[in-house]
Order: structure tokens, then sequence, then C-alpha cells
């Protein structure tokens, strides 16, 4: 008889005590592979919200198991870079992902990951800077910003507190509830705490919020000296605020601002009827379009 020892993979954090075993790798070992708060649809939503093609160099921080990555290779950047602290973690994801010469991934720390300075025009990581200190998140960000090309762009979401004057002793409370839930020090800010923090990093934050109407994109337009205003929608209920925006900037914006259109309802036909400058089906094409009505 001859015995072969077996070379599947073995999840991380399996060698844990499940009972103090930290929520996402627990999720992770019941079968779950997105262990994002929000989910898939919010991992897309950031793809979708980010630049991405084939001309960027892209770092990935903490990539878990590598659901995120496989869907930022969809859209073939020149480069991948994976900085994950589990060395588990970097294993498996670089099990799941082409063995490539331009993908990589490393075992590192988020804050100091030794990657050289301006070396990637887009980084990201999800819900990870919750999961730190106020003092280890402004790390974090600062090497975010210290590896980014100037007009580079970080891409994070994270968990929000609002309202966002609740009281310290509430947010304490919050801290603590999901820190016993899932045995990981979840740090959740409010919104305004979350843009401070980047700002002292050294990142320029434009925030428009939600429902914003055509005059303050005109407004933002002009104080933010933008080349490019790009609209997406989600359902077919907010198109008619895509036609009233491009409108307003046929009326009376700057001369020199192109406005694109995109999102699921979307169509080049209904781009045309409104007077769009271009249509895209997906982010990739968006930045190509972009890149085309700028240059």
């Amino acid at each position: 008889m001859v015995v072969q020892r077996s070379t599947a993979m073995v999840l991380p954090g399996s060698d844990l005590d499940i009972a103090r075993m930290p929520g996402h790798w627990l999720l992770a070992r019941l079968g779950k592979r997105v262990l994002r708060p929000g989910g898939l649809g919010l991992t897309e939503k950031l793809l979708e919200s980010l630049p991405i093609g084939p001309s960027d160099d892209v770092v990935e921080f903490a990539p878990g198991l590598g659901v995120t990555a496989r869907l930022i290779l969809e859209r073939q950047p020149r480069r991948y870079v994976g900085v994950e602290r589990d060395a588990k973690a970097m294993r498996w994801t670089t099990r799941h992902l082409p063995q490539q010469p331009n993908i990589s991934v490393v075992v590192g720390a988020a804050d100091e990951t030794a990657l050289p300075a301006n070396s990637a025009s887009v980084v990201l990581g999800e819900a990870m800077l919750s999961m730190n200190t106020q003092q280890h998140k402004q790390r974090i960000a600062a090497e975010a910003f210290r590896i980014l090309r100037p007009g580079g762009h970080y891409g994070i979401h994270e968990l929000c507190v609002i309202p966002d004057d609740m009281p310290a002793y509430q947010k304490q409370e919050i801290d603590q509830a999901l820190s016993s839930v899932i045995h990981v020090g979840a740090r959740p800010l409010p919104a305004h705490e979350w843009r401070s923090l980047l700002e002292g990093a050294g990142f320029r934050v434009v925030d428009l919020g939600t429902n914003v109407t055509p005059d303050r994109f005109l407004q933002s337009a002009r104080e933010n000296g933008a080349a490019l205003v790009a609209l997406s929608a989600l359902l077919t209920t907010t198109m008619p605020a895509m036609q009233a925006t491009v409108a307003a900037f046929r009326g009376g914006g700057p001369a020199n601002v192109k406005v694109i259109v995109g999102g699921a309802p979307v169509t080049e036909a209904f781009a045309r009827s409104i007077g769009a400058d271009g249509y895209a089906p997906d982010a990739s094409a968006a930045v190509a379009l972009a890149r085309s009505l700028v240059a």
C-alpha cells in the first residue's frame, strides 16, 4: 500500500480554538468566502468606483481568501500585489490566483509594506482599518499615501458609526459589543472622523453624499476643477436625475467638463438621448472612455 500525503490547503485560522476564533475565519470554516461586512455587493460597488485598467499597478491590503483579488484581476491591471500579514492566508490566496509574474501576494504589514514609494496607482482595503486602533489606522493610511503615485486612488469601505455626534460612551459600547462577538478589536468611526483620518494622511476627499442635486454637481465640478463627471445608476428610477444633471451642465456648466454615464439600467442609446459625452457598460470601459475624453 502506498500512502500519499495530502496536498490540500488548510484554511487560515483552522488551528485556532473555535470559541475564540476571529469571526471571519469562523465564517470561512463554515464555507463562506466573502468575509467583508457588506458582502460581495459592497466589494463590487467599491471596485466599480475605482479606475482599474490595464495601465494600473494595484496593491491590496489584507486580501484574505482572494475573492476581491480575483475580481481585480478580471480588470487586467498591469500588476497586482496583495499584502497579507497571515502567512496561511497568503499561501491560500497565492494558490487560488493565476500564476503569473505580474501577480504576487506577500507576507507583510499594511502599515509597513516595504514596497517602493510611488509604486501604485490604486491601493485598496476592505473593512480592515475598522479592525485597528486609531494610531494603527493612521499608520496604514499614511503607508497607502506613501506607496501611491500622485493622482492615485485609495479605495476603502469601512464600518461607520451614525449619527456623527454619537456620545463617546455609546461608541465605546458598540466597540465592546462588536469585539465580544467577532473576537477582533473592531473600532468603527463616524463619517467625519474617517474623513479627518484620510485628510490627515494627505489624501484629498471629495464626498458629495447621497441624493446629490444637479446644482451640487455643478458647484463641486467648479470648486475642484473637474475635467470629467461620471454618473452611475443602479435603478431605473434614478435615471431621470442623470438627464437633469447632464442638462444642467449643458445649460450653465463649465464648457470643458465631459459627462459620462453608466450603470445596470443605462444603455448607450439612453446616453445619447440625454446628451452625455459617453457611455460605459462597466468600470474598466469607463476608465478607457474617461482617459480618451480628457487626454
